[in-house]
C-alpha cells in the first residue's frame, strides 16, 4: 500500500511544483475571501446546528439547497441561510405563516411513482389522519397535533424538500404527503452523509473461477440473467459538489438510485424539528409517528409483486425479486444478492448473504450428522447394555430403589427398555466423532464467512463505511456538554460527562443483571416443578411393563416429567421474551449510543445475554446438574430442604437432553413461523376486508403500500437472533442430537424463502441502510464456537455413559476387577448399578410402597458406591475414581486437540483473500490517481485563468507608461 501511495505522490509532484507560486497566491486570495464570509456567520455553528440538526426552520433556500464545499461555505449559501433563521420557534401559536404542501387529486395512475406532474419522483410518503374529519374530535389535542404537523411540514419545505398531498381514495380522512428531494438537496446531503457514488466504470477484470467448468450445472441454480441483469461495477468516492464533474453522471434522474434517495430523505426527516419547549427540541419523523401525529412513514415499493408495472420506466424490481427469489418455485435457486442489496439496502443484503452461506455450510454438517445417526441406528441391536436392560432375566429381576420419598414405589429396570434402545442411537461412538467434527466445522464456517464478507464489502463498496456513518439524531439532540477533543484540540459537544457515562453504564448493567437473575429464578421454578410433579407421575404411572399396553412401554415417570417441564419451560421463555424486548430497548435508549451501528450492537449484546440464559439454561441444567448431586437412597440430597433432587434414567440424562432440544427447537420454529408469516398475512387480510367497499376503485401505489404491515423497530434483529439461537443449539449441544444440523438445514431453506416472501409481499419497503458486516453477531458466534468445544466434551464425559462404558470395557470387564477372560460389555448393568440395603432407609423415606417386595432385601441405584457390609459402606468405590480420572483426561485432551486445530485453521485461512485484497488496493490506487488528475486539471485551469488576469492587469498598467 505504501508503494502505491508513493506512486500516486510521485505522479503529482512534478505537476504540482510547476504551479506552486500561483497556487500559493490563489490560496491566499481564497482564504481571505472565506474569512471575510465566515465573520458574518461561523461555519462550524451553521454546519452542526442548522443543517445537521435541522435548525433551518422557516424560510426557504433560494432556488436550491445549501451548497457545501469541503468544510467552507460559499457566499450564496451563507446568504440563503441568513434568511432561514427565525427566532422563537418554540411558540407554535406565534407562527401563522406555515408553508403547507399543495393538495392534488389522484390522477388515476395506480402504478405511478411520481407527483401528478409526472416529473418529480416520490422518495418518501407520510400518512396522517385529517383532524377536522375525525369522528371523535378533541379540539385541544387535535389542534396541537395539527400545528406540530404543519410546523414539521413547513420546515421540510424550508430544507428544500418538495411536498404534495393527496387524499385517500378509499377513506377521505386519510391524507398522503408525498416527499420529493430535488437534485440540489440530494447533492448537498450526499456530501454531508459522505455517500460514495460512481466515478467511472470499473475496468478491472474478474478472475476466472475454478468452478467455471461446471457452468452447465450451476446455471440451473442461478437466477435468470435475462431477467435480473448483473450490476455494472464502478470506482467510487465520497461525493463532493465542488467535484461534480469528476463523477459518472449520465443522467441526473438515475445518478441517485431510489434506495439512495430514500436514505437521504429519511436522514432529513429524522433531523427536522417540529417543536421547542423550554429550549428542548422535539424533532424527527420517528417521534411524530410514535406519538400518533403521523400514522406511517415509508418509501414506496416500485410495483406490485405479482405483476409488472404499466409504467414503462419502472424497473419492476419488486416483481423480479418475488419471481426469482421469494416464489416457492425458486427455492432451489441461488439468491439474487445484488438485486436484494440494490432494492433493500446493504443491511438486508448482508443478512441474506450470511443466512445463505450458513445454510450452505449446514449441508456438510447435516450429511455427517445423518451418517452418525444411521451408524447408531444400525448398530443399536449390538448394544449389549440395552439388551441387558430389556432382558427379563436381567433387567426384569433388578429392583430399583424409589426415586422419591414415601410415595414413589420400587420399580423394575426393564420398564426403561424402550428409552434404553433410543439412547443407543444417540449415545454411540459416532456421536463422539460428530462432536469433534462439529468443533472443526464451526471454525471453518466462521473463517470462510469472513472471506465471503470481505468480498461483499468490496463488491458493495462498504470497505470504508465507518467514515460515512453519522450520529443518531437522538444522540445529537442530547449533546449539551462542551469538551476539548484530544486529537483536534477543538471544542466538541457530547451528551454527558465521563461521570455521567459511568452512572449510565452501571444502571444499564444492573438492569440487565436483574433480568438475567429473573430468568434464573424461573429456571429454579421449573426445577421445583419437575421435583414435585415427578412424585405424582411416579405414584400414578405403572412400575411394571404390561406388553398389551403400548403407553406403558413409552410413558415412564421420567419421560412424562421431562415432556411437560419442557413445554412449560418453552411457554415461560416466550413470555419473558416479549417482556424483555421492551426492557432492553428502554435500557439501550437510556444508554444513548452515538451511531446506529453502536445502538444495534449494544442492543444485540443485551438481548443475546438474556436469550442465552433464557433458551439454554434448562439444557445446561439437564446436561450438567440433573442427577449429579443426588446422594444415595440412605442419604439423599434435598433441594430447598424439601424436594429430593431428581435422578436420571439408568441410561443417563442424554435422552432427556435430546427431548428438551427437540421440543425447544421445534416449538421455536413453529412459533416464529406463526409470528413471521401467519400474523402479517392475517393482518393484511383484515385490512383488505375493511377496504372491500372501495375495492372497485383504482388505488395508487402509496395507498396499496400503506395497507401493508410495517417492519418492526428492531428490523432484522429477531431474524438474526432466531438464527444465532439455532446456531447455539446446533453447536453447543450437538453431541446429544446429531440430527440438529439436518433440522436446521431444512428450517433455513424454508426460512430464506419465507423471509423473502414476507419482505416482498406482506411488508412495506424498509428504509435502505448501509451495513459493513453482520455487526455484534460475529463475535457472538465466535464466543459460541469456543464454548461449544467445552460443552460437547462435558456432555460426552458427564452426561452420556460413554466414558463409564469404555472404562468398564478396558479395565473392569477383565481381571483383576472383572471375571471375563476377554474384553466385553457383558455384565455392565449388573456391575455398575450399586446395591442398597432396604433396611437402611431413613424413616423420612419409608412409605406404603415398601410393602409387596416379596423376598427382596436390597435395591439398586445409579452410582458407583461400595455395597452394604463393606468396610467403607456406601462410599465411592475404585470404579468411580477410575471413571472420574478418565472423564477429566478426556475433557483436557479433547479440548486441547480441537482448540489447536481451530487456531491452526484460523491462522492458515486469512480473513481477506489475496484476490480481494489486490482488488481493494488496485481500486484505491486508481481512485486516488483519478481524483489527483482531475484536481490537477482544475487547478491548472484556475491557475491559467488567474495568470491571464494578472498578465492582463500588468499589461494594462505598464503599457501607458511605456508609451
Amino acid at each position: 500500500m505504501k508503494e502505491e501511495t508513493q506512486k500516486v505522490d510521485h505522479f503529482s509532484v512534478s505537476k504540482w511544483n510547476r504551479f506552486r507560486p500561483s497556487i500559493a497566491l490563489y490560496s491566499e486570495l481564497r482564504n481571505a475571501a472565506v474569512q471575510r464570509l465566515t465573520r458574518v456567520i461561523p461555519w462550524s455553528h451553521l454546519h452542526h446546528q442548522e443543517i445537521w440538526r435541522g435548525g433551518c426552520e422557516c424560510g426557504r433556500l433560494k432556488g436550491s439547497s445549501a451548497q457545501m464545499k469541503g468544510t467552507e461555505p460559499d457566499a450564496s449559501m451563507l446568504e440563503n441561510f441568513e434568511q432561514t433563521i427565525v427566532p422563537n420557534f418554540g411558540s407554535l401559536e406565534s407562527q401563522q405563516d406555515f408553508r403547507t404542501p399543495e393538495f392534488e387529486e389522484f390522477n388515476g395512475k395506480p402504478d405511478s411513482l411520481f407527483f401528478n406532474d409526472g416529473q418529480r419522483r416520490i422518495d418518501f410518503v407520510l400518512v396522517y389522519e385529517d383532524e377536522s374529519r375525525k369522528e371523535t374530535n378533541k379540539k385541544g389535542t387535535n389542534e396541537k397535533q395539527r400545528r406540530k404537523r404543519q410546523a414539521y411540514e413547513s420546515n421540510l419545505i424550508c430544507h428544500g424538500l418538495q411536498l404534495e398531498a393527496t387524499r385517500s381514495v378509499l377513506d377521505d380522512k386519510i391524507v398522503f404527503v408525498k416527499v420529493h428531494a430535488p437534485w440540489d438537496v440530494l447533492c448537498t446531503y450526499a456530501e454531508i452523509m459522505h455517500i460514495k457514488l460512481p466515478l467511472k466504470p470499473n475496468d478491472l477484470k474478474t478472475r476466472s473461477s475454478a468452478f467455471d467448468s461446471f457452468n452447465w450445472f450451476t446455471k440451473v441454480l442461478r437466477v435468470d440473467e435475462r431477467l435480473i441483469k448483473p450490476e455494472q461495477e464502478f470506482f467510487t468516492a465520497p461525493f463532493e459538489k465542488n467535484r461534480m464533474n469528476d463523477f459518472y453522471i449520465v443522467d441526473k434522474d438515475s445518478f441517485f438510485n431510489p434506495a439512495t434517495r430514500s436514505r437521504i430523505v429519511y436522514f432529513i426527516l429524522s433531523r427536522v424539528k417540529y417543536h421547542v419547549v423550554n429550549n428542548v427540541s422535539k424533532f424527527g419523523i420517528n417521534r411524530l409517528v410514535s406519538s400518533g401525529i403521523y400514522k406511517a412513514a415509508f418509501p414506496l415499493h416500485d410495483c406490485q409483486f405479482g405483476s409488472r408495472s404499466e409504467d414503462p420506466s419502472c424497473p419492476n424490481e419488486r416483481y423480479l425479486l418475488y419471481r426469482e427469489w421469494a416464489h416457492p418455485r425458486s427455492i432451489y435457486k441461488k439468491q439474487p444478492l445484488d438485486l436484494i442489496r440494490k432494492y433493500y439496502g446493504e443491511k438486508i443484503g448482508i443478512y441474506f448473504a450470511w443466512l445463505g452461506y450458513y445454510t450452505q455450510m449446514l449441508l456438510l454438517a447435516a450429511v455427517v450428522g445423518v451418517a452418525c445417526f444411521l451408524y447408531g441406528y444400525l448398530n443399536q441391536d449390538n448394544c449389549t447394555w440395552s439388551k441387558e436392560v430389556c432382558d427379563p432375566d436381567i433387567g426384569g429381576k433388578i429392583v430399583m430403589c424409589p426415586q422419591c420419598d414415601k410415595i414413589c414405589p420400587f420399580w423394575k429396570l426393564n420398564i426403561t427398555c424402550e428409552s434404553s434402545k433410543k439412547l443407543c442411537i444417540f449415545d454411540s461412538f459416532g456421536t463422539l466423532v460428530f462432536a469433534v467434527f462439529m468443533g472443526v466445522w464451526v471454525t471453518l464456517f466462521l473463517e470462510f464467512w469472513k472471506r465471503r464478507q470481505a468480498e461483499l464489502e468490496y463488491e458493495w463498496d462498504t470497505v470504508e463505511l465507518q467514515q460515512e456513518e453519522q450520529p443518531r439524531p437522538e444522540y445529537e439532540a442530547q449533546c449539551t456538554h462542551v469538551v476539548i477533543n484530544e486529537i483536534t484540540q477543538e471544542e466538541e459537544r457530547i451528551p454527558f460527562t465521563a461521570w455521567g457515562k459511568c452512572i449510565r453504564i452501571t444502571l444499564c448493567a444492573s438492569a440487565v443483571l436483574f433480568w438475567i437473575l429473573l430468568i434464573i429464578a424461573s429456571v429454579i421454578g421449573i426445577i421445583v416443578y419437575r421435583l414435585s410433579v415427578f412424585i405424582v407421575f411416579s405414584a400414578k404411572l405403572p412400575s411394571t411393563v404390561n406388553g398389551t399396553d403400548p403407553i406403558q412401554k413409552y410413558l415412564t415417570p421420567q419421560t412424562a416429567t421431562s415432556i411437560t417441564a419442557s413445554i412449560i419451560s418453552f411457554i415461560i421463555i416466550m413470555i419473558l421474551n416479549t417482556i424483555y424486548e421492551k426492557v432492553a430497548i428502554m435500557i439501550t435508549n437510556f444508554e444513548l449510543p452515538r451511531t446506529q451501528t453502536d445502538y444495534e450492537n449494544s442492543l444485540t449484546m443485551k438481548m443475546f445475554l438474556f436469550q442465552f440464559v433464557n433458551y439454554y439454561s434448562s439444557c445446561f441444567y439437564i446436561a450438567f446438574f440433573k442427577g449429579k448431586f443426588v446422594g444415595y437412597p440412605g442419604d439423599p440430597v434435598y433441594w430447598l430442604g424439601k424436594y429430593r433432587n431428581e435422578e436420571c434414567d439408568p441410561g443417563g440424562c442424554l435422552l432427556e437432553l435430546t427431548t428438551q432440544l427437540t421440543i425447544i427447537m421445534g416449538g421455536k420454529a413453529i412459533w416464529n413461523n406463526i409470528q413471521e408469516v401467519l400474523l402479517p398475512w392475517i393482518m393484511n387480510l383484515i385490512g383488505r376486508y375493511h377496504s372491500v367497499s372501495g375495492s372497485e376503485k383504482k388505488t395508487p401505489r402509496w395507498e396499496q403500500d400503506y395497507h401493508l404491515q410495517p417492519m418492526g423497530k428492531l428490523g432484522l434483529f429477531y431474524e438474526y437472533l432466531e438464527m444465532i439461537i439455532q446456531f447455539g443449539f446446533v453447536t453447543l449441544f450437538v453431541a446429544s442430537f446429531p440430527l440438529a444440523p439436518l433440522l436446521a438445514l431444512v428450517n433455513n431453506i424454508l426460512e430464506i424463502r419465507v423471509d423473502a416472501w414476507k419482505l416482498t409481499t406482506q411488508f412495506r419497503r424498509m428504509v435502505p441502510e448501509k451495513a459493513q458486516d453482520i455487526g455484534a453477531w460475529q463475535p457472538i458466534m465466535q464466543g459460541i464456537a469456543i464454548l461449544a468445544v467445552v460443552t460437547n466434551a462435558m456432555i460426552i464425559a458427564f452426561t452420556s455413559d460413554m466414558i463409564p462404558r469404555l472404562v468398564y470395557y478396558w479395565s473392569f470387564s477383565i481381571p483383576p476387577y472383572g471375571d471375563h477372560t476377554h474384553y466385553t460389555m457383558e455384565g455392565y448393568i449388573s456391575n455398575t448399578l450399586s446395591i442398597f440395603n432396604i433396611a437402611d432407609f431413613k424413616n423420612k423415606s419409608k412409605g406404603d410402597s415398601f410393602s409387596g417386595l416379596g423376598g427382596h432385601t436390597t435395591c439398586r441405584y445409579r452410582d458407583f458406591r461400595n455395597p452394604p457390609g463393606h468396610p467403607q459402606e456406601y462410599k465411592h468405590n475404585i470404579y468411580y475414581w477410575h471413571v472420574i480420572a478418565a472423564k477429566l483426561a478426556f475433557i483436557i485432551v479433547t479440548e486441547h486437540i480441537i482448540y489447536s486445530v481451530k487456531f491452526l485453521i484460523s491462522y492458515i485461512i486469512p480473513d481477506v483473500s489475496k484476490s480481494t485484497r489486490s482488488k481493494i488496493k488496485r481500486e484505491k490506487y486508481l481512485t486516488q490517481k483519478l481524483l489527483h488528475e482531475s484536481h490537477l486539471k482544475d487547478m491548472t485551469k484556475n491557475m491559467g485563468a488567474i495568470a491571464e488576469r494578472m498578465v492582463e492587469v500588468v499589461d494594462n498598467n505598464l503599457r501607458p507608461k511605456l508609451e
